[in-house]
């Protein structure tokens, strides 16, 4: 028997816990938002907008259901298709004001639904990646070195085979340019079984501000000027084109008749997008790409 209930309390406990070392970090509270959705289910987004660090951000808990699954979750599982569902999640997103420091996502899920012969079928999902607009090669290990230490009591081969598939999943085809430098990213998890499985998923949601708080808490102090800040939005431009063209969350939240105000809070406020623009040679803009997006290994 699934026991939704303690996922779900587990994901409002997680969601509870990260925004308020977000809050103790910006000195201003998120905004809390809850909504129901019409086909089943509901959330509560926790929102900043023009913080003191954030210049926005949020962590979002959803838990919806439906009579048909959306094409985006049946892709790589024909056989559901027409099928009633479940999903629950947290996922999270952070903008932050400046340029030195990185741009985090974080994401994980459960879901679930039924088979041809009505069995029940179920799975995890999730990871985290870091996308800095000015790289530093500790931030990548540091944040790498977490995501290591979460998965290496359920397998030592999880920690490779989610980042290399982290690497694969968020990276943007048209430009042949990773997003960032990556993280861990699975989907579609059941191996472990179920007590395993939730066990690795929270081990992944609870990595999440120990890989990131002291990034953060190290970078923001730093000075930077406008040439900084028109350069991350000309960056952020590329999380826009990810998220709107690949990423199968977005996706999955549109077609199933998500919350739109949720499913886009992931968009950064300030975004430049320039025809053909190149970055000085032998700057840390031009750095950023030739250094810290080609795939490598961090730990």
């Amino acid at each position: 028997m699934i026991d939704t209930h303690t996922i779900k309390n587990y994901l409002l406990s997680l969601q509870r816990e990260i925004v308020a070392s977000l809050e103790e970090l910006d000195g201003k509270p998120f905004l809390n938002d809850s909504w129901e959705r019409a086909e089943g289910g509901g959330g509560i987004s926790r929102v900043i907008e023009e913080g003191n660090v954030f210049e926005r951000g949020g962590v979002n808990f959803s838990h919806v259901m439906g009579e048909k699954l959306p094409p985006s979750a049946v892709a790589a599982r024909p056989e559901l298709a027409g099928k009633k569902w479940e999903a629950m999640g947290v996922s999270l997103v952070l903008h932050p004001r400046n340029p030195y420091v990185p741009t985090v996502h974080m994401n994980v899920r459960f879901f679930t639904t039924r088979d041809e012969n009505d069995a029940s079928v179920w799975w995890f999902g999730g990871g985290m990646d870091l996308t800095p607009y000015y790289g530093f090669e500790e931030d990548a290990r540091h944040f790498h070195g977490i995501c290591k230490q979460a998965l290496t009591p359920y397998g030592a081969e999880l920690y490779p085979r989610f980042k290399k598939w982290c690497d694969e999943y968020f990276y943007l085809k048209h430009r042949k340019e990773a997003r960032g430098v990556g993280g861990v990213f699975f989907d579609d998890f059941n191996e472990l079984g179920f007590d395993e499985s939730f066990s690795m998923m929270k081990s992944v949601g609870d990595a999440f501000i120990p890989a990131y708080r002291p990034i953060l808490e190290q970078r923001v102090t730093i000075p930077f000027a406008e040439r900084e800040r028109d350069f991350q939005a000309y960056r952020r431009g590329r999380y826009v084109e990810f998220n709107l063209v690949f990423d199968r969350g977005t996706h999955f939240g549109l077609q199933s008749g998500g919350r739109t105000e949720s499913i886009l809070m992931s968009m950064p406020p300030i975004v430049k997008w320039r025809y053909d623009w190149k970055p000085e040679a032998n700057s840390r803009e031009a750095n950023l790409v030739t250094e810290f997006l080609a795939h490598r290994d961090w730990v």
